[in-house]
């Protein structure tokens, strides 16, 4: 009998391990969901890949100088199901981009938003909208 409730306790414990890599994999702890940042400049590239998919963008700053901002946001099925596909983002495309910072400041994001300003269209991984907006 109390080999059986070491093997459960044991069995218990490897559970929670598993389950709490899960979670932390999947978490956006590094996010700061109470901020958003919006930033314009072109697509350097879209690496459209499991499991999460990263939209690279190049930023000039006021200075001149060119940074590599980089939006995360799910996996190809998710964001093909959201409409967005790795041909609407070629490297050179200009767009327009919102996300939630990383806390530490580094330029990355939980993509939220980006508008492709050749077309007005604006794609939304989170509620699978594409839309082309209205002109203003």
């Amino acid at each position: 009998m109390q080999a059986k409730t070491i093997g459960t306790v044991v069995a218990t414990a490897l559970l929670a391990a598993v389950a709490t890599q899960a979670v932390a994999h999947h978490s956006g702890a590094m996010f700061d969901e109470k901020k958003e940042v919006t930033v314009s400049g072109t697509v350097k590239e879209f690496q459209y890949t499991n499991p999460h998919s990263w939209l690279l963008v190049d930023v000039k700053g006021k200075d001149g100088k060119v940074t590599t901002w980089g939006f995360e946001a799910e996996g190809p099925s998710s964001l093909t199901r959201a409409g967005i596909r790795k041909s609407d983002f070629a490297p050179g495309t200009p767009i327009t981009i919102t996300g939630h910072p990383m806390r530490d400041g580094r330029p990355a994001g939980a993509w939220m938003k980006a508008t492709r300003t050749t077309d007005n269209k604006e794609f939304n991984p989170l509620t699978g909208f594409a839309v082309k907006k209205a002109a203003e």
